[in-house]
């Protein structure tokens, strides 16, 4: 082979030099849009970040603003929203807080975790509405319900009621015959929404599907114990029973008791009416008086158990998640139910025109045996029948159905009320007063008397 000139290597190698600068070119160029669309990559991820934190930070504010509208503008939207004023919702954010350990999220705060919490309580919506009304999601809304749920449930040591029977110099009208009495006891259902097999069960008398809630309360208003769960085709009794029966049941010392509905059985610890005798208080409107020491004896009975049925009417009312069934499992209903009672407590304490009821120390004393049973006693028959006895006794003697035991204050201000009358100069007649005196007299008797039920006919006449 012959070998290349001069001038023909030096040709060749020009070429080889400027094939490997263009590949240089090449890959460079290559390198170059790589490197371009590198950057839009990086530029485009931070612009979506810096969106996200924007929206993040605007979610945030829109959250913000819902949760004040909701909460702290005014005790009376928040009142009307959750059943609950300005600073009772902060107290109950607090002991939430500092008591069971509920803690704010990186989404929630723990107002708004409340918030969300009383607000389906208070109008039984579901989570489609709130997760609408929050601005959250349904799964947010969902988790953070059952959260609260679960730790007000945990209060429950707190928010009941200490046992406190009633003193023996007590003067209120309605408890002083009823020494060492330690609140009313009832029953009441709940409609509940259960699985078409269990329906059977939990239909009630009325045809309902429903939960047999057990109550105990207090003298103000306040529940001691609270047993939801049976079903509503079971009767009171059998609850009571196994109320009583629980390991951290219904606790009844001897010696003391609450005051049942003709549902039940007059037994030791539980003391009922008589029965076939005239019991409601319907029965004793108009200034209707009892004929004898049993029907008196069923007055005043009614008058002070009555305190049950209105506990179970203001949960109600104030609680619309109780009216209809809800939307939750039989399980997760039941906690409703518990929550709802230990919310009204919480109320009823913390509210000022519930009152503001000192909770009593638990005595630490456990050598006091409690009723386990609920079986018929002649003892405690007795003992009912001389109760009625007494309180017959202790009315004002005289002929006719008159008959009504006045207390000092109602005698101090009827006296009061009449010398106003005489000064008053409009009813004042010679020797005596002009006809519409005793409504008058009603009138101011009322004005003085809270809860008085002094009539002019027959109380004032007589």
């Amino acid at each position: 082979m012959a070998r290349l000139s001069l001038s023909q290597r030096q040709t060749l190698r020009k070429k080889k030099i400027l094939t490997l600068f263009m590949h240089w070119v090449n890959v460079m160029h290559v390198v170059q849009r790589f490197c371009l669309l590198l950057e839009k990559i990086i530029m485009h991820d931070i612009q979506s970040k810096s969106l996200r934190r924007h929206l993040y930070v605007l979610d945030i504010v829109v959250n913000r603003q819902i949760v004040d509208q909701l909460v702290y503008n005014s005790d009376r939207t928040c009142l009307d929203q959750l059943r609950i004023n300005r600073l009772a919702f902060t107290n109950l954010c607090m002991m939430l807080e500092n008591r069971v350990g509920l803690r704010a999220s990186r989404y929630l705060q723990i107002d708004e975790q409340v918030a969300m919490f009383l607000h389906i309580l208070t109008h039984h919506v579901n989570n489609r509405v709130i997760k609408f009304q929050f601005m959250r999601y349904g799964e947010t809304v969902s988790k953070y319900f059952h959260n609260v749920l679960y730790l007000v449930i945990q209060l429950h040591w707190e928010l009941l009621k200490r046992l406190e029977p009633v003193d023996e110099n007590s003067t209120d009208e309605r408890w002083r015959w009823f020494k060492n009495c330690l609140g009313a006891l009832d029953g009441t259902h709940v409609k509940v929404r259960v699985p078409i097999s269990e329906k059977p069960k939990y239909r009630n008398r009325k045809g309902d599907i429903s939960t047999n809630v057990l109550g105990v309360c207090s003298q103000d208003m306040q529940f001691i114990y609270v047993l939801p769960g049976w079903e509503g085709s079971a009767a009171d009794g059998r609850v009571l029973r196994d109320a009583i029966r629980r390991e951290n049941g219904l606790h009844v010392p001897y010696g003391y008791y609450y005051l049942v509905d003709a549902g039940f059985t007059n037994c030791t610890g539980f003391l009922a009416p008589f029965r076939g005798q005239r019991y409601h208080l319907s029965e004793w409107r108009n200034g209707r008086q009892p004929n004898s020491s049993q029907e008196f004896y069923n007055m005043k009975h009614s008058s002070a158990r009555n305190v049950i049925e209105r506990c179970f009417g203001v949960i109600k009312n104030r609680w619309a998640i109780l009216r209809s069934p809800s939307f939750y499992p039989i399980k997760i209903q039941n906690r409703i139910i518990m929550a709802c009672c230990l919310l009204h407590n919480f109320i009823r304490r913390e509210m000022p025109d519930d009152g503001n009821d000192v909770i009593l120390e638990e005595s630490d004393d456990e050598a006091d045996e409690s009723i386990t049973t609920v079986e018929p006693s002649d003892e405690w028959s007795d003992m009912r029948m001389n109760l009625a006895g007494k309180m017959d006794t202790s009315k004002t003697k005289g002929p006719g159905q008159n008959k009504r035991f006045w207390t000092e204050e109602e005698d101090s201000k009827l006296i009061e009320s009449l010398l106003e009358l005489n000064n008053d100069g409009r009813f004042k007649a010679e020797g005596s007063f002009k006809p519409g005196h005793l409504k008058e007299l009603e009138k101011k008797l009322h004005e003085k008397l809270h809860g008085c039920d002094l009539l002019a006919k027959p109380h004032i006449e007589s």
